[in-house]
């Protein structure tokens, strides 16, 4: 790839090994599913449902039932916010199959290691994994007895960053407002069979933190960008807090 012209708050990036770390990650864990289908159940963003004596899950009514176990991101399982983000659809699941995954990888690697040139390693995995936080908080919120797998959040994510961060460098190696359309387009268009949710939820997480990570002074771009990326987080897991609370009957 060509060198970028300039970056936020360090040296130009060449190596995106960070894009190819992300993308190894999420074969690694399609593959994973694919020997432990089970594996699934178990990660997805499901906020809150009833597990039984049978290993079935049953949408939660708020009632108590001998046997059966709540569980769910509402129930302390905050780890299927993230690890949902890095589970796809199985070759034999709905109408796309492989193709979930083969889709989100090519856009990893096209946005990854444009927005990586740009914002370096550290910045880049930030952008992607609140995105991902994003698309999953989004989710439990409106849909919270629906689980959701893959990385579309994070992707989502990526796409509305390198809108604002190509904006702000006044550069544009894919037209960003073809891209941006194009995202918002899908999102609108597949809302009947995807996560919508999930797709506006990482699309507003990262670009709000690109947006912190784009214009933040100069003079203290390390703090602001830590600071961007940290009041995000904690504003998206204090409504999963929330949100867990009014689920439970604990307000």
């Amino acid at each position: 790839m060509r060198q970028a012209r300039t970056v936020f708050g360090g040296r130009v990036v060449t190596n995106t090994f960070a894009t190819y770390a992300l993308i190894a990650l999420n074969v690694v864990a399609y593959l994973v599913e694919l020997v432990y289908p089970s594996v699934v159940d178990r990660f997805d963003s499901l906020g809150i449902a009833l597990l039984g004596p049978d290993g079935q899950y049953y949408v939660a009514d708020g009632g108590a039932y001998p046997g059966f176990e709540p569980v769910g991101i509402a129930y302390g399982e905050w780890d299927r916010l993230i690890t949902s983000a890095f589970l796809h659809l199985q070759p034999t699941d709905g109408g796309f199959g492989i193709l979930h995954i083969l889709l989100n990888m090519y856009w990893l690697w096209v946005l990854g290691r444009i927005l990586e040139e740009r914002l370096g390693h550290a910045r880049l995995v930030a952008v992607y994994l609140v995105s991902a936080l994003g698309g999953s908080v989004l989710g439990f919120l409106i849909s919270p007895d629906q689980g959701a797998v893959g990385a579309s959040g994070a992707i989502f994510g990526l796409a509305a960053c390198y809108f604002v961060i190509t904006r702000r460098l006044h550069e544009h190696p894919i037209d960003r407002n073809r891209l941006i359309v194009m995202f918002v387009l899908w999102l609108v268009l597949s809302a009947g069979f995807t996560s919508w949710e999930g797709h506006l939820g990482g699309l507003l997480a990262g670009g709000a933190v690109a947006v912190g990570l784009a214009y933040a002074p100069q003079h203290r771009r390390v703090a602001a960008h830590v600071a961007t990326t940290t009041a995000m987080t904690v504003l998206l897991l204090g409504l999963v807090v929330l949100k867990s609370l009014q689920l439970t009957g604990s307000i």
